[in-house]
């Protein structure tokens, strides 16, 4: 696909973009976004950004940055283009993107819920973030030391892999009474 290609490409790519976060029905990440379009069909990455970036700039989208992350949400101007436009969309590609939907919008829930990063302070020092969100709030966040590199990624790979088992021990630990209570 080229983007000086016809015109009406470049709408129906635009469409299929408000199409999926219209579907999303809430502010998802730059990253996820590009994720479902993949799953649906093959769009250069540039061309992606381009697209995102003509649907802010006439109103069709908002932007905002929130947990150190880009975020797109759907305007009320751009639901009633939508509406207008929709049967731009041919419909084997809106059967591609209902049909795929689920399966990624349940890796997207699962992945936009764990999240992990680590914060280099010098060679051997790194800060660890493990944080579970929901609906765009941080519900849980804890933050540790690792003494390098590897401690940093393997504490990052155990969050993200066994978040659901972690969590709901600190939660116990946290809400345990001390011994001297107990007596």
């Amino acid at each position: 696909m080229k983007l000086t290609s016809d015109n009406e490409s470049l709408a129906e790519n635009k469409v299929l973009l408000l199409y999926i976060i219209n579907k999303v029905g809430k502010p998802i990440s730059s990253d996820s976004l590009l994720n479902l379009v993949l799953a649906v069909t093959d769009m250069n990455y540039f061309y992606f950004q381009q697209f995102l970036a003509d649907l802010l700039e006439n109103g069709y989208i908002i932007s905002y940055y929130k947990n150190e992350h880009n975020f797109y949400d759907m305007t009320d101007f751009g639901r009633e283009t939508l509406e207008l436009t929709l049967d731009i969309l041919p419909g084997i590609v809106k059967l591609r993107v209902d049909s795929n939907f689920k399966n990624e919008l349940e890796n997207f829930e699962n992945e936009q819920s764990i999240i992990t990063e680590y914060t280099p302070k010098s060679e051997n020092n790194f800060i660890v973030s493990c944080k579970i969100v929901e609906n765009n709030d941080t519900i849980f966040e804890i933050k540790t030391f690792a003494g390098s590199r590897n401690q940093a990624q393997e504490i990052s790979d155990n969050w993200k892999n066994n978040a659901n088992t972690i969590y709901p021990k600190i939660l116990e630990l946290l809400t345990e009474k001390s011994i001297e209570d107990k007596e």
